[in-house]
């Protein structure tokens, strides 16, 4: 038997013993988890039982940003060996459907998460048991936080990818949360000249001017686009909208230069967003949405291990795995000035 937090109801959780998962095909590993980021959907989940027409049924485990020391392997599996430390790649894909062959495993049309209803049990649980593709070797020197950070970092890297972020190129970032943190590391990364960003909470804007922003305000206190425009009249050329806020939608597109790219990567908790279509259709705005991430954990993982981004400032908040409700209350309230809340399982923060 292992312990495992299930969400029993809407914002209730319980800590169970469950049975040991088992590898059942050659080609699954065994994995004991070590940590586990708190991430925005799963609070989606916790709060209010749902995203979108994803309906929890209780008891459910969340949870899929996670770290893990393999415990065992299946007999075909090659790519890791008993004792390896890893990072999970959350997305399961079947490598067999249109989109996987299309180079669009992310789409899979039979893809089950971690975490997700209908899909796949999170990751919130001593022992999970995934496919060895999932499973990415981390050096010594990483740690087991760092090795989950890389799920919201390839994130980041996924949405500055698909927007072609070139040097020099002028970002706007709406929402300051851990994956608009991501979207920034990215997107110094690749060369952006200034990025912009906003967050309701003058904590999250203080922490983005700390990891490089140019500029960052709070939409409830100042008027963001005019201090954005005064400062880049020709406007930007991409924003990524990563709080699932109509309003955000509507300032991005007042922010966007002609053929600026707006990226949605924020999930709304509407079952609809608008757009001003007279201000994109006459600016051609190109409108992209971002779903996770696709081929870009192993480039988020080099860019931690080879030292050229720093992802710890992201991790403000540690809890041990019988206080798993706690972290996600507080992640749910925004309290304490929490940015990344972090539960260790098995020694997480090794």
């Amino acid at each position: 038997m292992m312990k495992t937090a299930v969400l029993t109801g809407i914002k209730a959780m319980d800590y169970c013993e469950a049975p040991m998962p088992c590898i059942a095909r050659d080609y699954e590993v065994l994995l004991r988890v070590a940590a586990v980021g708190v991430c925005g959907s799963d609070v989606h989940y916790y709060a209010s039982g749902r995203i979108g027409s994803q309906v929890v049924k209780y008891p459910f485990v969340v949870g899929h940003e996670c770290s893990a020391v393999v415990e065992q392997v299946g007999r075909s599996v090659t790519r890791v060996r008993a004792g390896d430390r890893v990072a999970v790649e959350p997305a399961i894909s079947c490598w067999t459907c249109d989109q996987c062959l299309q180079g669009r495993p992310h789409t899979c049309r039979n893809l089950s998460f971690l975490g997700c209803p209908g899909q796949a049990e999170g990751c919130l649980s001593e022992f999970i048991v995934m496919p060895e593709d999932c499973c990415y070797p981390i050096p010594a020197s990483m740690t087991f936080e760092q090795a989950a950070i890389s799920e919201p970092l390839s994130i980041g890297v996924y949405a500055i990818t698909l927007a072609e972020v070139m040097p020099g190129a002028r970002v706007g970032i709406l929402g300051a949360g851990p994956i608009g943190l991501s979207v920034l590391i990215a997107a110094r990364e690749a060369g952006a000249s200034a990025v912009y960003m906003t967050d309701r909470r003058d904590a999250r804007t203080k922490v983005a001017l700390a990891a490089g922003a140019t500029w960052a305000g709070n939409p409830d206190r100042e008027d963001v686009v005019g201090a954005i425009v005064s400062a880049e009249p020709l406007l930007l050329d991409v924003v990524v909208e990563c709080c699932g806020q109509q309003e955000a939608v509507d300032q991005a597109a007042a922010l966007l230069k002609p053929g600026g790219k707006l990226m949605m990567v924020g999930i709304p908790e509407a079952d609809r967003i608008s757009l001003p279509i007279d201000v994109v259709r006459r600016k051609e705005i190109c409108f992209q949405n971002v779903r996770r991430q696709n081929h870009c954990l192993q480039a988020a993982l080099n860019l931690i291990a080879g030292g050229r981004v720093n992802m710890d400032f992201m991790v403000t908040h540690r809890f041990p795995f019988s206080e798993t409700h706690e972290a996600f209350a507080l992640v749910h309230e925004y309290g304490d000035g929490v940015v990344k809340a972090m539960v260790s399982i098995h020694g997480g923060n090794s």
